[in-house]
């Protein structure tokens, strides 16, 4: 079978469309794991999940250790030989630990899955976005974690039925504990859901000029802004909300405008995957210009105050 577990539930319903090509070739169902319910079946199965495995324990946190045994004895118990993990910050984590414990393979970030000889290979982008390299198992299980956006879920069907069973599996004595959980502050950006993002760098002088950028997110009715890594990292200017980049969030909006942005590679491999990008820069050789589908080459002062009356304008 093909198992796809996420703890993220965007990112499970995408898994759920990325998983059919795998369980049609090799004749296995889809099933989904979730833990403690957290995610509702129903919701799993409608949005193509032939079966869902409900973990119960009495576990209260992520604890990656824990939740890896949990997965390996379904893994052994079902004979799975596919494992999709959606790739986020513990996604990425738990898939790793959990192919040690199976002493099989793992590719981080895959995509591009194809079957070759009946054998999985998938494609991962390596150097900071500078090659992409060609990964292949040498046997099942194969465990990949996949990133956020990289397949688009399919609209939940209501009238899809499917199994749901639940599953108690053998705890086992892990000698690490959590001692305290801090939460982290939140300005409540969700970049990686938005549809217009108006991204700033560091051809921005001063804090206040990021009001350039609201204004015309606001006028798009975009109303999320970005930013590149020395906004959130040095200077401190915009939250780690906002920071779009190899190291900060991966964003796939259907309009990205990046402003002052060099477009160094770590910031490329965070947007890249945009519908449309537009670069504002008064460097005409700069970087960012070789991603974007429209550029301007111009002083940011100059042309933001401009390019947001005439849209403003052309709007109404």
């Amino acid at each position: 079978m093909v198992l796809v577990y996420s703890d993220n539930k965007n990112v499970f319903f995408e898994l759920l469309h990325g998983a059919h090509d795998l369980a049609k070739h090799f004749k296995t169902p889809i099933v989904a794991a979730t833990i403690q319910n957290t995610i509702s079946a129903d919701d799993l199965i409608s949005h193509g999940a032939d079966t869902v495995i409900t973990i119960t324990t009495d576990k209260t946190q992520f604890k990656v250790e824990e939740y890896a045994t949990y997965l390996k004895q379904i893994i052994e118990k079902h004979k799975t030989q596919t494992i999709l993990i959606g790739s986020t910050k513990n996604g990425k984590e738990l898939a790793s630990r959990l192919a040690a414990l199976l002493n099989t393979g793992c590719i981080i970030d895959a995509t591009n899955i194809t079957i070759t000889n009946n054998t999985l290979q998938a494609n991962r982008i390596a150097y900071s976005g500078n090659a992409i390299t060609t990964m292949q198992f040498t046997q099942p299980p194969y465990v990949l974690t996949i990133p956020p956006k990289y397949y688009t879920a399919l609209k939940p069907d209501t009238s899809r039925k499917g199994e749901k069973t639940t599953f108690k599996p053998q705890e086992i004595m892990i000698p690490s504990k959590i001692t305290e959980v801090k939460t982290l502050k939140s300005e409540g950006v969700n970049v990686e859901d938005a549809k217009i993002i108006v991204s700033c760098g560091r051809g921005f002088k001063n804090k206040a000029d990021i009001k350039l950028i609201q204004d015309l997110a606001d006028v798009l009715k975009g109303r999320t802004i970005g930013c590149s890594r020395p906004i959130a990292a040095d200077l401190k200017w915009l939250s780690e909300d906002h920071w779009i980049g190899l190291s900060g969030h991966k964003v796939k909006p259907k309009l990205y405008i990046a402003v002052g942005i060099s477009g160094q590679i770590q910031h490329i491999a965070g947007m890249r995957d945009s519908d449309i990008i537009v670069a504002v820069n008064k460097d005409p050789e700069a970087l960012i210009f070789n991603s974007a589908d429209y550029g301007i080459v111009g002083d940011l002062y100059e042309v933001l105050p401009k390019l947001t009356n005439a849209i403003k304008e052309k709007m109404g």
